[in-house]
């Protein structure tokens, strides 16, 4: 997860490849969340999780049903002259949840 705009993009750009999946809030400020696949099919309960930790780093934290995009690293793409952490993206799905931290295991 990024913590802030220099490190969503070295984290989406540098380290995410493009098989993993990028999560983010919808038109709300916040981390980069990447979940790392290593070839292996995403199950729903990955893909909530990981949006509801993308929530809880957002400015939407406080808000309940919050939209998060996600789509593989591979349509996320970094216009040219763009301002860290700016990124543009296609084929993506959204889903709605509630902001919150991963549980313990």
């Amino acid at each position: 997860m990024g913590r802030n705009n220099k490190e969503n993009d070295h984290l989406t750009f540098k380290i995410a490849s493009s098989k993993d999946v990028w999560f983010h809030t919808k038109d709300i400020p916040g981390s980069h969340v990447i979940l790392f696949t290593e070839g292996r099919d995403l199950t729903e309960a990955s893909i909530f999780e990981a949006a509801a930790i993308a929530a809880f780093h957002s400015k939407g934290k406080e808000s309940e049903n919050v939209p998060v995009d996600y789509v593989q690293v591979k349509y996320v793409k970094k216009p040219a002259g763009a301002k860290p952490g700016m990124v543009i993206f296609t084929n993506n799905r959204t889903v709605y949840v509630n902001p919150a931290l991963p549980k313990e295991k």
